[in-house]
């Protein structure tokens, strides 16, 4: 004979086949439109990370993204089903996000909207513990998103002229004469422009999706995860400074047609291994810190 334990279990696992997969034919079903609604907004996604440098580390996001919410799968599977119907005005508002993005041709909103469309639907299906636990994987699907041309703009023309003033500086330290104004440096035998593509955006950009990854596969504190990302700004513009006074040295040194040509496409792929080296190093600084701090503690 059953205990009332044992019935209730019972009872509860037969009510919950059928919720099961009522609930799975809905997900179909919203996957297939989402897919329908979506699928050419993706495509052209793709097509950037595949064309445009600037937003090659798009690649990196998805995957990452998707591993770190089945690796807390038993954190979130173990919540209990809340659904809210607060759901329902994201689910509404990403719609209207979307057809304000794709009626004027702003790839960001529409990118976006499938972004907030994922939040309204599990908060609608599962309900606000749920998003809770997927909230980090779900913030950083932004990072796939290329920055709007508006604002690009305005990051990249002040990091022209940074990039451009330490680099003059340095090169006048090291005994290179150099007339500088704006972003443009006038050397001896050439004149070097800091464009766009040397702002250090790109690897700026690809750098803090990098030191996110890193840190959170290696640090457990969300504190140093924190930092991890806001050093890589720093480490990036140094590190992209460093690249133009190499390109400096080499025009002045050398030829201006060495400098800009296959030395100046692999000097940006050295320069970033330079950037991930300096973040590794101040990791490892950081850990010399804690391992002597917690000695000092003690007896």
């Amino acid at each position: 004979m059953k205990q009332p334990a044992e019935e209730s279990a019972a009872t509860a696992v037969l009510q919950q086949g059928p919720a099961l997969r009522t609930f799975w034919w809905q997900a179909a079903l919203v996957t297939v439109a989402v897919g329908y609604l979506y699928v050419p907004i993706l495509a052209r996604l793709s097509e950037d990370w595949w064309n445009d440098p600037d937003a090659s580390h798009g690649f990196l996001v998805v995957p990452f993204s998707l591993f770190v919410a089945w690796r807390a799968r038993r954190d979130w599977r173990s919540l209990p089903a809340r659904p809210s119907w607060l759901g329902i005005p994201v689910v509404a508002g990403s719609l209207c996000l979307l057809m304000v993005g794709v009626l004027g041709a702003e790839y960001f909103l529409s990118r976006s909207s499938l972004i907030f469309l994922l939040a309204g639907l599990i908060i609608y299906f599962l309900g606000w513990p749920h998003f809770r636990a997927l909230l980090f994987p779900w913030a950083f699907l932004f990072l796939m998103i290329p920055i709007p041309a508006i604002i690009l703009n305005h990051i990249t023309f002040p990091l022209q002229l940074l990039a451009s003033r330490g680099a003059s500086a340095v090169l006048e330290l090291l005994g290179v004469p150099v007339l500088r104004q704006g972003n443009v440096m006038q050397l001896a035998s050439t004149s070097l422009e800091v464009a766009e593509a040397c702002s250090g955006i790109r690897s700026l950009l690809s750098l803090v999706t990098l030191a996110i990854i890193y840190g959170y596969f290696l640090e457990s504190r969300f504190s140093r995860r924190a930092l991890f990302a806001v050093c890589a700004v720093p480490i990036a513009v140094i590190a992209n400074g460093l690249r133009v006074v190499g390109t400096g040295l080499l025009a002045y040194y050398w030829s201006p047609e060495k400098a800009e040509g296959f030395f100046h496409t692999f000097s940006g792929w050295l320069i970033f291994v330079l950037a991930m080296l300096l973040l590794f190093s101040l990791d490892s600084a950081l850990r010399v810190v804690d391992r002597r701090l917690g000695k000092g503690k003690g007896p």
